[in-house]
């Protein structure tokens, strides 16, 4: 199953599990947990993390490091503060909100990080009704410390469409990483939106998801995209990556049915909502 619904993967603490088995893949991890008045403890094991709140705030304490999170209201007010975690390590978190741990089974340990709001890049891409942001914190150029795992935020207004032209990470070759994705959602005013994700070379696969807030769409392999926020309803989707190659790298192939899209925005003037809350 492509789709997961909210509560579907629910377990214990976290409110979303997904982990590389039940995904029936390799790398790429999520996990999401609301957290209330008790802390939560575990340990990375094999896998690199990051703490990001996506609405909210929290402390996050390591056996040699402790970590203030400020977060913020919501997931369309701006970038948040993050902290990276590394393999082998035992983590204590506690405050209040929304907060969601990407990961990717690793085999080198990076040195524990926090990272303020401030410096995550904020990219505008696309133009006209395919304008939209990406709030760059763990992509490859923008955070270089981590092993296998890669993490982008995009938000996309009401009636825009993200992810497109469609594109995929499936084919080893030059210009393409090999990838494993998970797209997690959150929607404005507990809207809807819509994720497709189908076939390529690599094998057949056919979702046309409607998703709202806390929805799980899987991507192993195939194009995917659109993703389409509603009229009337802001989208936002947290990317988490991870695949087998020694360099990160979030290299992608349009399809080519659909590439020429890009150009056609020479002509466009980019969306005035953008961006969302704060850049800086």
């Amino acid at each position: 199953m492509t789709h997961l619904p909210y509560g579907k993967t629910a377990s214990g603490p976290w409110s979303v599990e997904i982990t590389p088995s039940l995904a029936g893949w390799t790398y790429s991890g999520l996990r999401v947990a609301d957290l209330t008045d008790a802390p939560i403890s575990f340990d990375t094991g094999e896998e690199e993390m990051i703490v990001l709140p996506l609405a909210g705030s929290c402390t996050v304490t390591l056996p040699d490091d402790t970590f203030v999170l400020t977060g913020r209201a919501s997931v369309f007010d701006g970038p948040s503060d993050f902290a990276y975690i590394p393999i082998s390590t035992r983590v204590t978190v506690e405050g209040a909100g929304r907060i969601a741990f990407p990961s990717a089974r690793a085999t080198r340990a990076h040195p524990a990080r926090y990272v303020a709001a401030a410096e995550v890049a904020v990219e505008i891409r696309g133009a006209g009704q395919a304008s939209r942001q990406v709030n760059n914190f763990c992509s490859p150029d923008a955070y270089q410390g981590c092993d296998k795992l890669m993490a982008v935020e995009v938000l996309t207004p009401s009636g825009n469409w993200s992810s497109y032209p469609p594109h995929k990470h499936d084919t080893p070759h030059e210009g393409e990483a090999v990838l494993e994705e998970i797209y997690y959602f959150e929607v404005a005013d507990q809207g809807i939106g819509y994720q497709r994700v189908y076939s390529s070379e690599r094998g057949h696969i056919d979702t046309l998801a409607e998703v709202s807030s806390g929805d799980v769409v899987l991507v192993p392999y195939g194009y995917h995209g659109p993703s389409m926020a509603a009229p009337g309803y802001d989208l936002y989707y947290l990317n988490v990556l991870a695949g087998p190659a020694e360099q990160r790298s979030m290299a992608f192939c349009d399809d080519p049915r659909h590439a020429w899209i890009r150009s056609s925005w020479d002509a466009q003037h980019l969306d005035p909502r953008l961006p969302f809350g704060r850049t800086s």
